[in-house]
């Protein structure tokens, strides 16, 4: 790379270049030379404003800074903190009242509520797994997980719990799709009659529920999402059933993210050639992937299509997700690109990039979006002028790749302080073309910590979770995205369920999304998504919007209460707790990074309980030690001997791991130890609190 790095103009690494040229071109009328030409026009015309939003998360952040420094650890009340954003600029005006203009969105975005997947697209096995996680097996999600209350015994299949898992299907069934009269739990026989199913307990109580048939299998539609019972008297479960159900069959996974982001680590050409030939591969519908299963290899492919015979004739139902793709954000740049020498920003890079590889599908088959949209969801922005940003990115990339205007849809993450805060006005200036808002409680509260650091400790991070600004947030989110016209147009989700053990735990809280009137949430795997699908048939979304639309929306003001702690004693084994937690979070996260280069992964935490883990995670517990550091609640010596602490703990739980590097045996000579150390010890300028730069840092030195 040396040899290009003073050269005028736009350098791809030799492989990048071939990528696009071999592989992401061919099949999508968009000449080479046109490509490269108006990709280096693109970058000149953008890169200056991405520089000047930068600059100015920088100069408002150093204003707040300036401000809270001089607050001698005073919260501000909320009057007083609205005042001073309004002045400084952070906090826009408010737009009129408006209805967004999204047109051409598939029916999994505008109509049907249901569970969302995010999977790191870098690993191809959970890709095609949360690709093919639209369908899924109750059967399986009880018999294997805790959801019924335990865990399967250990040894072969167990008669005793697979007859406790087909009387809770059964349950279910006599709640979602009852019978006129008796018991799905009774049946000994269902059969089709003239369109209508029948059983020998009579017929069901709404007959409109029966959407299809086909091969043994009875396809019922209970609040636009499907449901299929199995009738198979020679499976092993159906030859012991009354009658002869082999399975209950959910629709699940109705959309899912493939995250080029939080969840992936990509650093360099050789990382972003991975991530982007597995969307390719989605996007053409070649990807594969090998999958030990029974003592045998297994090719795994995206699923095809479901086919059934209606009461109007024939008809087949989506075997898979929609796919949105989520790019990274505004700030990082990486060398797989050079504009005069100069690195290019990632973002501007992934837009460009992973649409061309979406023109595979809008272009020709279209089995991920049939409205033949490109759905890219656009993480960590800050504020209106961002999403501004990103709507001209988008524009651009339309005009690259000659697409009609908007066909590319944008998802907006509330998840930066200044987001939340002005949501309505973020949204507005994406009005067009956005298809979702989210909210993540990880990343808000990493900004939440960060960008009040200066101002005093914070609470600890369990009562983050029940601070007023938390509550506030999440129902803003909801409040605004119905108050712009979000409902029966594009879909209002939620976060992450984190512990993809604890299924009966997800089923009895997760039922709080579609009550708050989220259209999807996100679970952290197909059997999740499964389970989580059960609540979207428990409550009608729909409904909820509508009830929630007529309410008093959340209060800017309750947004604007700083989760400062009032009483900060706390008592010295609860600092060490506070801190051992933190530490060992980060550890368990980051030396799986860096040295393994894995973005995403179920991390034990320090009571051995797995965590969904990604870079949102690492983020709040990094700044909540740097805050906690910053203002003398602990000292660097204590910081370093809770380090050393929680080296061994995590060296303990990946002992079984032969590609583990230890930690604590030498920590000085372990990049990840450093890398873990510098994210507290630098916690405070790191830009917004993120922990990209200081992992791409540490992962490219490892690397070289």
């Amino acid at each position: 790379m040396a040899d290009h790095r003073n050269e005028a103009g736009l350098w791809a690494d030799p492989a990048l270049r071939r990528f696009i040229d071999e592989e992401a071109l061919p099949g999508t009328d968009v000449p080479a030379e046109r490509f490269w030409a108006g990709f280096e026009a693109l970058l000149r015309a953008l890169t200056p404003g991405n520089e000047r939003l930068l600059a100015r998360r920088d100069d408002l952040q150093a204003r707040i800074d300036a401000r809270n420094a001089a607050q001698g650890n005073r919260a501000p009340e909320p009057a007083e903190e609205e005042e001073f954003l309004r002045g400084i600029g952070y906090l826009a005006e408010t737009p009129p009242p408006f209805t967004i203009g999204t047109q051409g969105v598939d029916p999994e975005i505008a109509r049907i509520a249901g569970p969302q997947l995010v999977v790191p697209v870098s690993n191809a096995r959970y890709a095609l797994n949360a690709l093919n996680a639209r369908w899924g097996s109750l059967y399986d999600a009880l018999y294997g997980t805790d959801a019924m209350g335990d865990l399967p015994p250990a040894g072969g299949y167990d008669e005793a719990r697979g007859a406790r898992v087909v009387a809770w299907g059964r349950a279910l069934l006599d709640e979602l799709a009852p019978l006129g009269s008796g018991s799905h739990a009774d049946v000994t026989r269902y059969a089709l009659d003239g369109g209508r199913l029948t059983t020998d307990q009579g017929g069901l109580a709404d007959p409109g529920l029966l959407a299809g048939w086909c091969d043994g299998r009875i396809l019922l539609r209970h609040h636009d999402l499907h449901i299929e019972i199995v009738i198979d008297p020679d499976h092993p479960i159906g030859r012991a059933d009354r009658a002869g159900v082999a399975d209950i069959v959910l629709e699940s996974a109705i959309t899912t993210i493939m995250d080029c982001e939080d969840s992936v680590a990509a650093v360099d050409a050789e990382d972003k050639i991975g991530v982007y030939r597995n969307w390719l591969g989605l996007m053409n519908g070649t990807l594969s992937a090998a999958v030990e299963k029974g003592g045998r290899t297994v090719d795994r492919r995206a699923a095809a299509d479901r086919a059934y015979e209606g009461p109007d004739g024939p008809f087949a139902l989506k075997g898979r997700a929609l796919m949105f793709v989520r790019n990274v954000g505004h700030l990082m740049t990486n060398p797989m690109l050079r504009l005069d020498g100069a690195e290019v920003f990632e973002g501007l890079a992934d837009a460009v990039i992973t649409a061309l590889l979406a023109l595979h599908d809008v272009r020709g088959a279209r089995a991920n979006s049939a409205a033949g949209a490109i759905y890219i969801v656009k993480p960590k922005m800050h504020g209106p002028e961002e999403a501004a940003f990103a709507d001209a990115l988008f524009d651009a990339v339309e005009d690259l790749l000659d697409l009609p205007r908007h066909s590319i849809k944008i998802g907006v993450m509330d998840e930066e302080r200044r987001t939340s805060l002005n949501l309505a006005a973020a949204i507005h200036a994406v009005k067009g073309r956005v298809a979702f808002i989210n909210t993540g409680f990880l990343d808000r509260t990493g900004d939440e910590i960060h960008t009040s650091l200066k101002l005093g400790p914070m609470v600890r991070k369990s009562e983050m979770k029940t601070s007023a600004w938390l509550k506030a947030y999440e129902d803003n989110n909801v409040d605004v995205g119905l108050a712009c016209g979000f409902a029966g147009r594009a879909q209002i989700g939620k976060g992450m369920w984190a512990m993809p053990d604890l299924m009966a735990g997800m089923l009895a809280q997760k039922i709080a999304h579609p009550e708050a009137g989220a259209s999807t949430a996100w679970v952290p795997s197909p059997t999740a998504a499964t389970l989580h699908a059960i609540h979207y048939h428990r409550v009608d979304v729909g409904a909820r919007q509508r009830a929630i639309a007529g309410q008093a929306p959340a209060r800017l003001h309750d947004m604007l209460a700083i989760p400062v702690a009032a009483d900060r004693c706390w008592p010295a084994n609860a600092v060490r707790e506070e801190l051992d937690n933190n530490i060992q979070g980060i550890l368990g996260y980051v030396v799986r990074w860096i040295d393994q280069g894995v973005g995403c992964s179920k991390v034990p935490d320090i009571h051995d309980v797995g965590l969904m883990e990604d870079r949102a995670t690492c983020r709040i517990s990094s700044q909540h030690v740097a805050n906690w550091l910053h203002h003398g609640v602990v000292g660097a010596a204590e910081v370093d001997a809770a380090l050393a602490r929680m080296a061994a703990i995590v060296d303990r739980q990946n002992k079984g791991d032969p590609g583990y590097r230890a930690m604590a045996p030498d920590p000085a000579r372990s990049l990840a130890f450093q890398a873990a150390r510098a994210m507290i010890f630098e916690g405070a300028a790191q830009p917004s609190g993120y922990t990209e730069p200081l992992l791409h840092a540490f992962r490219l030195r490892l690397k070289a």
